[in-house]
């Protein structure tokens, strides 16, 4: 967190954003929308470009680009060769990558203000699901 916010609370990802995933090619692209704007800021400083290369290296991620989308509140990663060869050559059971979007949302966790956390969530009273 920057040194002007207070301490926060450590979450998974999928707290304060969703996800979608799609493929071309062994390629994955992810994409990771913030539920509400005031949480832009934690994705553009927290979920960068090596912890989710660090994410997906097991499955043989070897790149990954960042491309920022602040009028949507959201990111874009395109991860180069997550997918086994791609959806013709893949042995895994989720060719396509739909799954991986959850992997990111579920493997990062993010450092946030409670009060930035949506209304409701379990997260808010230090509850873990």
């Amino acid at each position: 967190m920057s040194r002007n916010t207070p301490p926060g609370l450590e979450v998974p990802l999928h707290a304060i954003a969703h996800g979608r995933a799609g493929d071309k090619g062994d390629t994955s692209n992810i994409s990771v929308i913030a539920y509400e704007a005031e949480a832009w800021p934690v994705l553009i400083e927290q979920v960068t470009e090596v912890r989710v290369l660090d994410l997906f290296q097991p499955l043989g991620a070897t790149r990954v680009d960042r491309y920022e989308l602040p009028n949507l509140n959201a990111l874009n990663f395109v991860i180069a060769n997550t997918l086994g060869g791609g959806v013709n050559a893949s042995l895994r059971l989720d060719r396509h990558g739909k799954g991986l979007s959850f992997r990111l949302l579920g493997g990062l966790t993010v450092e946030i203000p409670a009060a930035l956390l949506p209304i409701g969530s379990p997260y808010r009273t230090g509850r873990t699901l």
